[in-house]
């Protein structure tokens, strides 16, 4: 099976040395996904739902490239600097995800790399072995 990586446009991607998703066969891990916008800058300051909305799009496209889609979706793991926040993320995580159902987790860490970021969201995704071309 072949290995693809979708590139990040995080400023820190190359630092680290991560890629947004890595996609071998039908399975694609998408890792922390941050609120920044393609510039790498941070999107919806102090608003976790913006700041959500916007980790969901960059998923989203990030599956297109991938051969993915959101119905693929089996996993998201949702990162939060305040629980208090968790039923806005919910809200934004439940209008994407409310007839997909993944399985799910939301927690809090103490803090990412970008104090401005409230939310990082992971997911992982098994594409349908009947679309799968790879």
């Amino acid at each position: 099976m072949s290995r693809s990586l979708i590139p990040s446009s995080s400023p820190y991607a190359d630092l680290i040395g991560f890629s947004r998703a890595v996609r071998i066969g039908n399975h694609v891990c998408i890792g922390g996904t941050a609120p920044i916008d393609k510039g790498g800058n941070t999107v919806g300051l102090n608003d976790p739902a913006a700041q959500a909305q916007q980790c969901i799009q960059t998923i989203i496209h990030t599956l297109e490239v991938a051969g993915a889609s959101l119905d693929d979706v089996v996993r998201t793991r949702v990162m939060v600097t305040d629980i208090k926040d968790w039923p806005k993320i919910a809200e934004v995580h439940g209008e994407y995800f409310k007839h997909i159902r993944p399985a799910s987790t939301l927690f809090q860490v103490s803090r990412f790399i970008n104090p401005e970021w409230l939310i990082e969201i992971e997911v992982d995704a098994i594409i349908d072995i009947d679309r799968c071309i790879d």
